[in-house]
């Protein structure tokens, strides 16, 4: 990581999380947003390629050296929005820029949706809008919610007897990551227990959604943004096959080669897309 990158901490009154902060104090103000169970490292090679930007890289409440959520209460969407925009008040941020990764990317269309007049510029990595269903399934699936929330009382983290094999149950996870990915992902996603290791990220994190937006919902997120919005496709990641969608989007996006995690899974996917954003954010 760039030895310019200081740690933080932001106590938002609710809930304490962490950060990285990156770039001049009079950069041009963007928060980063990560992807499901990763953390602030999934901006560790991409950051430091983007010169002039004030980048401030958050751990997600539940993630990495962030609080996680009182008990009781979830990980919706909006709730992740509320933390953005109370954090841009820590840094007397008005206006400011999203740089968001999967989940992180979702959470930035809901915020830049809500709220245009906040948002001035609108990078994406391999992520848009969240998963949508029908009405039809509104039922089912909040039984299926509500019963694994019941469940999760009753099951244990996996601990893993030695940092190599975590960081390999890493690259083998949902999404697959390079082991430099993982590596850097469990620099600050791992802590020690008694056995060995295991994921700092909350566990109710991996609970289903109670509820789905239906895709005119989601799109009516998309269609409000109004500052200017760059979208980066990774070929192998998870957006390329959903065409459909990408016709849909009133913004431009860029095919590049690589992986779900290609601004992290190595160098030259970092200098690709930092290319690309680097264009987009005007910087020489």
């Amino acid at each position: 990581m760039s030895a310019e990158m200081e740690e933080i901490r932001l106590n938002l009154g609710h809930i304490e999380l962490a950060a990285h902060l990156f770039g001049p104090a009079d950069g041009e103000p963007v928060i980063a947003l990560h992807g499901w169970l990763d953390n602030a490292n999934s901006f560790a090679r991409l950051a430091p390629k983007l010169p002039g930007l004030r980048i401030l890289a958050l751990d997600l409440a539940g993630h990495g050296h962030s609080q996680h959520r009182p008990a009781g209460a979830g990980y919706a969407l909006w709730d992740y929005a509320h933390d953005v925009l109370r954090v841009a008040e820590q840094m007397g941020w008005q206006r400011f820029a999203l740089l968001g990764h999967s989940l992180g990317a979702i959470i930035s269309v809901v915020i830049a949706g809500s709220l245009p007049d906040r948002i001035t510029r609108l990078a994406l990595i391999d992520g848009v809008i969240p998963p949508t269903s029908g009405p039809q399934d509104a039922a089912e699936r909040m039984g299926m919610a509500l019963q694994a929330q019941l469940d999760l009382g009753n099951k244990q983290k996996a601990v893993h007897p030695s940092l190599d094999q975590a960081v390999t149950a890493r690259m083998r996870g949902l999404v697959a990551v390079s082991r430099e990915a993982a590596e850097l992902l469990a620099q600050r996603g791992l802590m020690p227990v008694p056995g060995g290791y295991t994921w700092r990220s909350d566990s109710r994190l991996t609970l289903p959604s109670p509820t789905r937006l239906s895709e005119a919902q989601a799109l009516s997120f998309v269609k409000r943004i109004a500052c200017p919005a760059k979208l980066i496709v990774a070929a192998d990641g998870m957006l390329a096959r959903h065409t459909g969608l990408l016709e849909q989007l009133p913004f431009s996006y860029e095919l590049l080669p690589g992986g779900h995690h290609l601004h992290v899974n190595d160098e030259q996917g970092a200098t690709l897309v930092a290319d690309c954003f680097n264009r987009f954010f005007g910087i020489s």
